[in-house]
Parts: C-alpha cells; sequence; structure tokens
C-alpha cells in the first residue's frame, strides 16, 4: 500500500506527466479527511466522491474552496443534499436526473454544471445513455425549459479490461461524440469537458482527447471498501 506521506509526491508525479489542458480528478472516496487533506495541502482543489452522503460530510469538513465534483451513479432522490455546493455532475445518464438536477439548483439559485455519461463500455453493469437518446433530449422542448443546468460535456468509462485496442476503441468512440456535439451548442449545452480515463488507462485517454481524467487510487493508494 502506498504510503500516506507519498500522497504529495503522487499528485507531484501525475500532475508532471499531465497536459496543462487535463483536469486532474482526485477521486477520494472511501478516503479520511486526513487524507484529503494532505493532497489540499500539496494543492490539489478538485476532489470526487461517488457517494453523496460521504461527500456532504466532507464537504462540511473541508476549506470551501474545493471543487467537488459527483462521479458515480446518482440517485434522484439524493440529488437534493449536494445541490447546495457541487461543482460538477459526471454521471447524468437519464433526463429524468437532469430534471431533478435543474429542479434542486433552482431551490438554491444555482446553475449545476453536468457531463452526460455515455454508455461505451461491453459490460451492461455500467450506466449511460447512447447517441440516439442523446441527440433526442438536446433536440426537445422540454430540455431548452430547463434553466439550471448546464451540459458541458460527456463522461464515459470504458471496459474493465486489459486489452488496450478495446480500451482505445472505446474511447474513440466517445470522443468521437464529443466532437459532433459541438456542432450542436446551444445556450444550455456547450461540449468543454470529456471526463475519461482513471488509475490504469488515463494516459491512453488523454491520446484519445480526454480534458479529465478521475485518478484515485494512484493518488491515495489502495481503497478499504470495508470502513
Amino acid at each position: 500500500m502506498i504510503e500516506k506521506m507519498s500522497i504529495k509526491e503522487n499528485l507531484r508525479h501525475i500532475k508532471s506527466v499531465l497536459p496543462d489542458q487535463v483536469t486532474l480528478v482526485a477521486v477520494s472516496k472511501t478516503k479520511p479527511v486526513s487524507e484529503l487533506m494532505e493532497a489540499y495541502d500539496a494543492g490539489q482543489r478538485v476532489f470526487g466522491e461517488n457517494k453523496i452522503q460521504e461527500m456532504v460530510a466532507k464537504w462540511s469538513e473541508m476549506p470551501k474552496d474545493i471543487q467537488w465534483h459527483m462521479i458515480g451513479h446518482v440517485q434522484r432522490n439524493k440529488v437534493k443534499y449536494m445541490a447546495e455546493f457541487v461543482s460538477l455532475i459526471h454521471g447524468v445518464d437519464t433526463f429524468k436526473l437532469l430534471k431533478e438536477i435543474d429542479k434542486q439548483a433552482k431551490k438554491h439559485n444555482r446553475v449545476i454544471d453536468c457531463l452526460l455519461q455515455i454508455h461505451i463500455a461491453e459490460e451492461t453493469t455500467k450506466f449511460g445513455m447512447d447517441e440516439d437518446e442523446v441527440f433526442s433530449m438536446l433536440n426537445s422542448d422540454e430540455f431548452e425549459q430547463l434553466d439550471n443546468i448546464q451540459v458541458v460535456g460527456l463522461m464515459g468509462m470504458a471496459t474493465f479490461t486489459d486489452a488496450q485496442t478495446q480500451v482505445k476503441k472505446e474511447f474513440e468512440q466517445l470522443s468521437a461524440l464529443f466532437e459532433k456535439l459541438k456542432a450542436h451548442e446551444s445556450s444550455k449545452c456547450r461540449m468543454e469537458t470529456l471526463s475519461m480515463g482513471m488509475s490504469g488507462d488515463y494516459s491512453l485517454a488523454i491520446e484519445c482527447g480526454s480534458t479529465m481524467v478521475r485518478i484515485g487510487s494512484s493518488i491515495f493508494g489502495a481503497r478499504n471498501y470495508n470502513l
């Protein structure tokens, strides 16, 4: 396991190889505030969580200049707990969820940035929309009526496999859709962020056009899911 004292060095190494245009999201799920603060003290300001309750608890305790990203699957009845502060929601996989985010953001007089999650993996267990669903939603009158959300890009998770050709194909598929959607930008939708790539495949994701990578274990070490 990576020693706690090496979090700063891990961050320094990863940031040294990331292009300037790529944003690093430090995936801090299951990690204690003490370890997040080590990353914070090393200059990291963007953190990603996959459970809303855990993110809320950390937000209440940690400095308020942090950008909190919700990277996991989102249940609609939990949106209200993060609507006050969340900076970016990565996993918007249905129009119903987007409408709920808009509803809760309005209560706080905010506009919440969102990424549409696209299903690119072979695993059926992963969430996400397909291309037809995305275009149907973005072209709908109902979408245009949402005033408290902003779609700022796409997110996708590749198949969990050692076959790099498979992963590359999926990343390229998502990148192609990202470029295609740039021609359909509107006041509610602009393609600025392409979130793909994690600890094991972020270099390949960047080669395929990623502008945001979600890295956890390479920063904080292996997670303890028994906590």
